[in-house]
């Protein structure tokens, strides 16, 4: 089971779709059947917590079920969920009786799942994320400001400096184009396979 996590923009379902072509098994993000994520964007505030709380249970969902699977991949997970709970409370677009409660979720279903085998981190600047993000054009990211999305890339690195739960790889993306330089397709996919190696 490999988890490819990261900040938004970063490049993660891409890569989820290069290792579905080295046949992997994806496990997607819940979004486009996702029934709150349009209401969140027009009432942040009242939608925060049952968003949350939604993503939480379907990554739930996927991790029981990818551990029955041989070669499952998932673009983001429920390890680097909390890291959107936690910038909701700090913006107050989660009030700390509801950020409790998903927290005691959160731990309560993290101890029920088995760990992945390895967690691919893709790491890049703050300024490399935002370029990505306007290059892919979602209407709703391009007017989030850039000191919530420095925000995000802060907790992104503090989860993945003191990550244990399983074999982690960090990659630097940058100066890399996963999607459409084979070279780098080659590099990074050498790179996983040699830290699933190490996990054997």
């Amino acid at each position: 089971m490999l988890i490819i996590e990261g900040v938004v923009g970063v490049g993660k379902s891409s890569l989820m779709n290069i290792l579905v072509d080295e046949g992997y098994v994806p496990f997607r993000e819940p979004v486009l059947d996702n029934p709150i994520l349009d209401k969140f964007y027009t009432d942040r505030k009242r939608y925060a917590f049952p968003l949350q709380v939604y993503f939480l249970t379907k990554r739930f969902e996927h991790l029981q079920t990818a551990a029955m699977v041989e070669n499952a991949v998932m673009d983001r997970s429920i390890y680097g969920d909390g890291i959107f709970a936690a910038m909701h409370h700090d913006t107050g677009t989660m009030d700390s009786d509801e950020y409790r409660i998903y927290a005691e979720l959160y731990a309560a279903m993290l101890a029920q799942v088995k760990a992945p085998t390895l967690v691919v981190y893709l790491r890049c600047t703050v300024d490399t994320a935002m370029e990505r993000i306007r290059k892919r054009g979602r209407p709703f990211e391009q007017s989030v400001e850039r000191d919530y999305w420095e925000k995000l890339h802060a907790k992104y690195e503090t989860l993945f400096e003191h990550y244990s739960g399983s074999k982690l790889l960090v990659i630097n993306v940058d100066h890399l184009d996963f999607e459409a330089d084979e070279d780098d397709r080659a590099y990074v996919l050498l790179r996983i396979k040699e830290a699933l190696l190490e996990t054997a």
